[in-house]
């Protein structure tokens, strides 16, 4: 979506092409997974140095990576995720 010169929201056509295939999902899920355990735990790194501006920024990361592992998990279609953005 975007808005337009008039102020008006409009659908933006885009092309896509999809050749993803369920390995390479499940290895980016797996990654993702990875990936936020490396930052909680350097928040709790952080956190024992009362680093403040560090934690901030791992538990930001963490939470996005968070919403991407939801999203992967909806995207393979595992039960118990019925919309990603809740």
């Amino acid at each position: 979506m975007e808005i337009n010169s008039k102020g008006r929201l409009t659908r933006r056509e885009v092309m896509r092409t999809y050749d993803r295939t369920w390995v390479e999902i499940e290895d980016m899920l797996e990654d993702a997974k990875a990936r936020r355990a490396q930052w909680v735990q350097f928040y709790e790194h952080a956190k024992r140095n009362r680093d403040k501006d560090s934690m901030k920024d791992a538990a930001r990361n963490a939470k996005a990576l968070e919403g991407v592992e939801k999203t992967l998990r909806w995207v393979l279609g595992e039960s118990g995720i019925r919309d990603p953005l809740n």
